[in-house]
């Protein structure tokens, strides 16, 4: 499949095609990658703590809130198998003073093998009463008269233990005392709890700030980086892509790539990491218990692939949509004067109404997408905590789990489908910036400039000698626009080029500022084939004035030097002063320090002409080149210019394509174009005595001021 700017793709966004765009991305990652990894160990500091969380949970219900002992027959009767069951029990044994029997922690009879768990009731050597144990010293308060009367077992370590129905008998505060050690074990987890929960907010807050620190700045340099690549386009580049769409590279497409950093990458590890640990506590809580909420596990996976294979082409096309849309919204923008000049509102209402209700479509196919996976994601993680419900809470009335056990599960299960609805939900943070990673470096492999020369050359001496040799150029292969053009210009010497719309006139211009390279013949300068100039010092050289003049939001002064910090205030007066734009500016609040705004609005169409003409002398061109510089200008302003004219070229070589015959006449020589050829070449009034094609021009424009 082939993209906007050509390049060749494997598929519509394919695992080997995706692979080469991470790893590219990757190479921006490179100088950052201290702070990616310090975000790295952040996050799994985070992932330890939310896993600690449950597991606390669990502990503080089992060992101090459900806290209950078993009591064991060891009596001479007990079977060999019995006494080979009992060994593995033996360290967490209280025994009695007299040896007869022992208590078992019930945490640690629920570990048990349920088969060996069914011999030692089957055997009667456990009994099915439980038991609360008293720490040494606690029970002497149960021996006082006032105390309600419980029957308590001595203990061969000083404690006691009694029935758990019989703490119902007792007083809160006798309950209190003797639950004294558990009360405080509970506040010390609360306390651990508290703890973690503020470490963790710590470890969130400087997980954050690295991952937003590393992706300004991966993001700064990418725009760095598509911006210099627009800069070294040529101008044939920007003749057939829309300025909105090169916007939306530099803009959306990478702030894209930023949220997919910051918001994928680290979680997507992170989120890895906790389903693994999960995983792990589970299996080491209640294996049998895990691997039935494993079974759920093929269907989780199932379901997100299927989920991405839809996804992918939605996330596409809204992409495309988007570039569209602001692609159309910055051209009708830019010329909204046009448009209402024209009464064609209407018509663009139109136009952008099926543009929106194109990207409108394109959201909702998204929106289905999701609106069928996230419930059916919801539907499975009931489904789990269900299942969980029904089966655990089945083995703790079986005493065969703790009920702590059972809360962690519930809890552990509700946050394994947490990363996986944060995978999913990311998803579209990652498609999209995929789809965004694949146009900026479409973009970024696209080469269309002028090459530079393998070794570049400077003339030692600039003196303004034109010459065109045979030159053939076509924008559009097959549909030529000059051929065979040969021509010169001496130095100092003043030459118009006229001729009707479409003659070619301006495409001699721009072969000239080399804008475009792929013509037939030669064009050279002071005898060197311009395609051997070093590039920025034949833009020095020649300095252009068109008739379309550009001006940027700024200052004035900032629109003459365009940030050249080796051009003076004096040279800016100088050249001001020779395009006779000094009088306008002298005349501004602020004069060269004067805010100019977008496209220069608040400015004359005459004054953004003569800052044109202070622009182009500022570089003190040895080649000027007026390109229907007065085309577009009232008489005053083109008086003002001819003036200007007349004393910028006595020291420079001078090239004029004019449609205003007024403007030329006063050449040294003048050269008539027709169909992209020369047809007729000498001085006004030699081309007048002609007859020919220049003549009837004159004719034509007889009414123009100073045209005789």
């Amino acid at each position: 499949m082939r993209g906007e700017f050509g390049y060749m793709e494997e598929g519509p966004l394919g695992k080997a095609y995706n692979l080469r765009l991470l790893r590219r991305l990757g190479r921006y990652a490179l100088p950052y990658r201290k702070i990616i990894f310090l975000a790295l160990l952040l996050s799994v500091g985070i992932t330890l703590a939310d896993l600690v969380v449950p597991y606390l949970s669990k502990v503080a219900i089992d060992r101090y809130i459900l806290a209950s002992w078993y009591r064991i027959d060891l009596g001479p009767g007990v079977q060999p198998k019995v006494r080979e069951i009992l060994k593995g029990l033996a360290p967490v044994m209280k025994r009695a003073r007299d040896g007869s029997f022992a208590l078992v922690p019930h945490v640690e009879i629920k570990k048990l093998d349920p088969a060996d768990l069914h011999v030692l009731r089957q055997e009667g050597v456990i009994t099915e009463e439980r038991y609360y144990r008293v720490q040494q010293g606690t029970g002497d308060l149960l021996g006082k008269e006032d105390a309600a009367p419980v029957s308590l077992l001595a203990l061969a370590d000083g404690s006691a233990a009694l029935p758990v129905e019989q703490l119902g008998s007792l007083t809160t505060q006798e309950i209190m005392k003797l639950r004294e050690k558990d009360l405080q074990g509970v506040a010390l987890i609360g306390v651990i709890l508290f703890s973690i929960l503020m470490v963790s907010l710590g470890l969130g807050y400087g997980e954050y700030t690295l991952l937003e620190r590393a992706g300004q700045n991966i993001m700064q340099d990418i725009r760095l980086e598509l911006f210099q690549r627009m800069q070294s386009q040529a101008v044939s580049f920007f003749d057939r892509h829309p300025v909105g769409g090169l916007v939306t590279r530099v803009t959306n497409d990478v702030e894209n790539l930023n949220e997919m950093f910051k918001s994928v990458f680290i979680t997507v590890f992170k989120d890895a990491f906790i389903l693994t640990g999960i995983l792990a506590v589970l299996l080491y809580i209640n294996w049998r218990l895990a691997l039935l909420c494993f079974l759920l596990i093929p269907a989780i996976f199932g379901l997100t692939l299927l989920f991405s294979f839809l996804a992918r082409e939605a996330f596409r096309e809204l992409r495309s949509k988007v570039a569209k849309m602001n692609a159309f919204l910055q051209e009708r923008i830019s010329g909204m004067g046009i448009i209402q000049l024209f009464a064609r509102e209407a018509l663009q209402m139109e136009n952008f109404t099926r543009i929106n209700h194109e990207y409108f479509l394109a959201g909702m196919r998204q929106i289905r997408v999701f609106a069928i996976f996230m419930p059916l994601m919801e539907l499975l993680s009931s489904f789990g905590i269900a299942l969980l419900i029904w089966y655990g809470g089945g083995k703790v009335l079986e005493e065969q789990l703790t009920l702590g056990s059972l809360v962690a599960f519930i809890s552990y299960i509700r946050m394994f489908f947490r990363p996986i609805r944060d995978i999913s939900e990311k998803y579209n943070i990652m498609q999209s910036a995929m789809a965004s990673m694949e146009r900026i470096f479409e973009f970024m492999d696209h080469e269309e400039r002028i090459s530079a020369p393998p070794r570049p050359r400077v003339p030692e001496r600039v003196e303004g000698y034109i010459r065109f040799d045979g030159v053939s150029f076509a924008y559009k292969e097959g549909s030529p626009v000059i051929e065979d053009v040969s021509f010169e210009v001496r130095p100092g010497e003043v030459v118009a080029i006229v001729g009707a719309t479409g003659a070619g006139k301006t495409t001699v211009v721009n072969l000239l500022e080399r804008f475009y390279d792929n013509y037939g013949g030669h064009i050279s300068v002071d005898g060197m084939d311009i395609r051997e100039w070093v590039q920025e010092e034949l833009h020095r050289t020649i300095g252009l004035v068109m008739q379309d003049v550009f001006i940027y939001s700024g200052t004035l002064e900032e629109n003459i030097t365009l940030g050249d910090t080796g051009i003076s205030r004096e040279d800016i007066l100088r050249v001001a002063r020779e395009a006779n734009a000094l009088s306008f500016i002298e005349r501004l609040p602020k004069g060269f320090d004067q805010e100019i705004g977008e496209r220069g609005s608040n400015l004359s169409s005459g004054e953004r002409q003569l800052l044109s003409f202070a622009r182009a002398l500022a570089l003190n061109p040895r080649v000027l080149i007026l390109d229907e510089a007065t085309s577009s200008v009232d008489p005053e302003t083109e008086r003002l210019i001819q003036e200007a004219i007349g004393q910028i070229t006595k020291r420079r070589t001078t090239l004029v394509i004019a449609h205003r015959l007024s403007t030329i006449q006063n050449a040294d020589r003048i050269i008539v174009m027709h169909q992209g050829r020369i047809i007729e070449e000498g001085t006004h009034e030699s081309l007048l005595a002609l007859g020919g094609t220049y003549a009837r021009l004159s004719r034509l424009r007889v009414g123009e001021p100073g045209v005789r």
